[in-house]
Formats: C-alpha cells, sequence, structure tokens
C-alpha cells in the first residue's frame, strides 16, 4: 500500500519537476514564500474541481470576490505546515474573501478527508482535483502555489512556496483589496478591461 502511495506523489511531482513552459517564469529561489505580481494581469483560467461531497465547482461561481487559489497535497510538507495560517486568515476575514483550497492528490477526497479531519480544518473551503487539472490550467510548477484572484477573475499575482496567510506581510497584500468595492487599487499596475 505505501509502494502504491509513493508511485501516485511521483506520477504529480515528476511533471511538475520536469515541466519547462511557464507564463511567469520565476527562477529567483528567493521569491519562494513572497507574493509575485503578475504584470499585466489576465483572465484567470474557468476550470472546474469538486467538493468533499463530490460536487462539482466551477472557478466562476466565486464572481464578485476576491478569491485565494491555494493547490496542495497531503503529502507535501510545505502544504501542510501552511494550512493552518490560511484557516486562520478565512476565520479572520470571513466571507469577504473566498479561499479555496483545491488538494491534487491522486486519492481524491480519500486521502484529504482524513488531513482535513486531522487538523481540524472548518471554516476554511476544501476542494479537491486529483486530475491536476486546476494545476495545469494555472501552469504550476511546484505545490504549494497560491493564486490571487480579483472581483473581476483577473488574476492579481502567485506565491510558489509555503506562505504565512495570516502574516501582517501577507495581510497587508489582501487586506486593502477588500476594502475596494469596484475600483481595486495595489501597488502595481492593473489592466483594465
Amino acid at each position: 500500500m505505501r509502494l502504491g502511495c509513493v508511485v501516485q506523489a511521483m506520477l504529480l511531482v515528476l511533471p511538475i519537476i520536469f515541466s519547462t513552459a511557464r507564463a511567469e517564469p520565476n527562477a529567483d529561489p528567493d521569491s519562494l514564500g513572497k507574493f509575485v505580481p503578475s504584470s499585466p494581469s489576465r483572465p484567470a483560467p474557468q476550470v472546474g474541481f469538486t467538493d468533499l461531497t463530490g460536487k462539482t465547482v466551477n472557478l466562476g461561481d466565486f464572481a464578485g470576490k476576491l478569491v485565494l487559489v491555494n493547490l496542495w497535497a497531503t503529502w507535501c510538507a510545505p502544504c501542510r505546515h501552511e494550512m493552518p495560517s490560511l484557516e486562520r486568515l478565512q476565520g479572520r476575514l470571513g466571507d469577504k474573501i473566498a479561499i479555496l483550497a483545491i488538494s491534487e492528490d491522486m486519492g481524491g477526497s480519500k486521502a484529504v478527508l482524513p488531513f482535513v479531519t486531522k487538523l481540524g480544518l472548518k471554516t476554511l473551503g476544501i476542494y479537491i482535483d486529483p486530475k491536476s487539472v486546476v494545476g495545469r490550467a494555472f501552469e504550476v510548477d511546484g505545490l504549494p502555489t497560491s493564486i490571487l484572484i480579483d472581483r473581476r477573475g483577473r488574476v492579481l499575482g502567485r506565491v510558489e512556496g509555503e506562505a504565512m496567510w495570516d502574516s501582517p506581510k501577507m495581510l497587508a497584500i489582501i487586506e486593502p483589496l477588500l476594502a475596494k468595492d469596484d475600483i481595486v487599487k495595489t501597488s502595481f499596475p492593473l489592466e483594465r478591461p
């Protein structure tokens, strides 16, 4: 059984390790865990995934909200480490933001449910994407990767690697975006439709 899990993990990791095409190349190891703005911003791909009950959800279902997509896996140590900070961020901001923690585990809900229970995650939106459709759509090279999407459905930027989402540094990026109803002012230019 353990060998099967190792094989599944390798099948997911190998394409990520050997991937060479990225829309936003970022070879700087110092950028890991830091927010890197998209320049210019671009529409988020309208991809589907499922919730833990098996209901299909689409990224477009969250239109009009600030969205933080977090791609992770139960076997990924940095993912496991940052998950409590995402839970705290969701608890702090409530329905002002949609945090979508999308597991890329090939085992789907069977792999994810025990993990969610063990960590006591109650407020965080947990979703599954066992075929890595979301990861490919966002051209993700490794886990965890998080993508911040504005109310208009445009990618504002991403964080590759572990981040402490409830830290003052991350809150300084997210909270100003929540304060605006229509016009989003940030420290980086946004492309207007």
